[in-house]
């Protein structure tokens, strides 16, 4: 499989940070050209923070991190700390970064790599709220014929919502970015909560993470146990579900997730249900199919990937 350049677009966030440790401990199927942070689980001083400090645990202080947008297209910030905590990142215990964060805005970081690059060649990973996505693709509509393919969280197909009955955390912050980012065009997949709520970190998942006795391992049980509670809390799951490693897992091995080209569109009109990711699953609408939605995980091998992985960091 040849090797994707990519930018990974993110809120750390918990799983962001297992996100950000798997790109960067998979460099035979990864270039990561840079990583960019947007508001979303936590204001965007948090998000660039936490992605600087991921990055020190790895010891990879040499990845550039850029600061993106403040707030949503038109719609109030909503954030998520009733999940993530106070700091996004609760229970990591991490020092404040000293790696620099860098000038350049995260949307003109994306316009310059993606314009510097061949058509279809740049592979975009947001697994926050898509605004940087969509402010490039509006300040310069150039860079759509660069993208190879965009890969994000977010969405909930035959799941309800876990923000409002009817949306996913992601798309309802900005649920306008989103629907910009998907009418763009470009090869669109989504990793929705159908998939996600699959990737349940169990006890016995978490104490495997533990168990590489390295300060990777540490963090990352840290992290999952903090985070774990809201969802075996609320839904009764026997973990806490990784949504944002699915991303880059899926461009490292596609073959550990199934589903469907499908029509999909996004509710922006409604504040009952806006955010919603409306996929016409059985064709009813007979519209051609504009983007990929994974519903399927062989979890065993998700868990086996991410854990190997996490096992390179000493």
């Amino acid at each position: 499989m040849k090797k994707r350049s990519v930018i990974l677009d993110c809120d750390p966030g918990q799983d962001d940070a297992l996100a950000i440790l798997l790109a960067l401990s998979s460099e035979e199927e990864i270039e990561l050209l840079g990583i960019t942070t947007v508001a979303g689980n936590v204001p965007l001083s948090l998000t660039e923070s936490n992605a600087r400090r991921i990055c020190e645990l790895a010891n990879r202080p040499d990845v550039k991190v850029f600061a993106g947008a403040r707030q949503p297209l038109m719609r109030p910030l909503v954030t998520a700390e009733w999940i993530h905590g106070r700091t996004g990142i609760d229970g990591a215990d991490l020092p404040d970064p000293t790696m620099p964060l860098q000038s350049q805005h995260a949307v003109d970081f994306i316009i310059e790599a993606c314009m510097a690059a061949d058509d279809k060649s740049i592979t975009l990973c947001p697994i926050g709220p898509m605004t940087n996505i969509a402010l490039a693709m509006m300040k310069e509509p150039g860079i759509v014929p660069k993208i190879q393919e965009i890969v994000c969280m977010g969405g909930a197909i035959k799941e309800l919502g876990n923000t409002t009955p009817a949306a996913e955390f992601n798309i309802y912050v900005d649920p306008q970015a989103a629907k910009i980012v998907l009418d763009a065009g470009v090869e669109f997949t989504m990793m929705p909560l159908d998939v996600t709520h699959k990737a349940l970190v169990t006890p016995e998942r978490l104490k495997r993470m533990i168990d590489l006795d390295s300060p990777v391992g540490d963090v990352c049980g840290g992290m999952l146990d903090y985070f774990n509670r809201f969802d075996m809390t609320r839904y009764g799951f026997d973990g806490g579900p990784l949504h944002d490693p699915c991303v880059i897992a899926y461009l490292i091995d596609p073959e550990l997730f199934s589903g469907r080209k499908v029509f999909l569109d996004i509710e922006i009109g409604s504040e009952l249900t806006m955010g919603q990711t409306l996929a016409d699953w059985w064709d009813i609408q007979e519209k051609t199919p504009n983007a990929y939605i994974c519903d399927g995980l062989n979890v065993d091998g998700f868990f086996n990937l991410l854990i190997d992985r996490l096992a390179r960091f000493s």
